[in-house]
């Protein structure tokens, strides 16, 4: 069962991947950098937390938001909290970038992972789910699902 997951979870982002490489010339990283960018307040998140919240360490997430700062999709700036540290801020062309990407992303969600879920209980895994990124947090409760 373990082969199996890692197995599928490694398809299903290499598919990601490369629908996403195919359609908008961008990663997969890139397109998660970019979700959390746009949900984030002003646009603007901490390479530390942005980097937490991609599941990368600070060196990947650095050059992440380099190959987009280089397309203009983020620009980095100055924290004004902390004088060492730098912020990654979603400029108005990544959000129309990810605007873009994101029906390729939900159609590949569909096609390789939702398809494939006949029979099982949506909400019931989806509360597997939250489990698992809670105690991955180690968050001691799970957020609700209106969260």
């Amino acid at each position: 069962m373990i082969t199996t997951l890692h197995t599928a979870f490694l398809a299903m982002n290499r598919q990601f991947d490369a629908d996403l490489q195919r359609e908008h010339q961008m990663s997969h990283t890139e397109y998660i950098a970019l979700d959390w960018l746009s949900k984030a307040p002003g646009r603007t998140l901490g390479l530390s937390d942005l980097a937490a919240h991609c599941q990368q360490s600070l060196s990947a997430i650095s050059r992440t938001v380099g190959r987009m700062e280089t397309q203009g999709l983020v620009r980095r700036e100055q924290s004004t909290r902390d004088a060492r540290a730098y912020n990654a801020v979603l400029t108005d062309a990544g959000q129309k970038r990810y605007d873009e990407a994101t029906p390729t992303h939900n159609n590949s969600l569909r096609r390789y992972l939702f398809d494939h879920l006949d029979g099982i209980d949506l909400d019931a895994f989806g509360d597997a789910l939250q489990r698992i990124i809670a105690a991955a947090d180690h968050r001691t409760t799970v957020p609700s699902p209106s969260t």
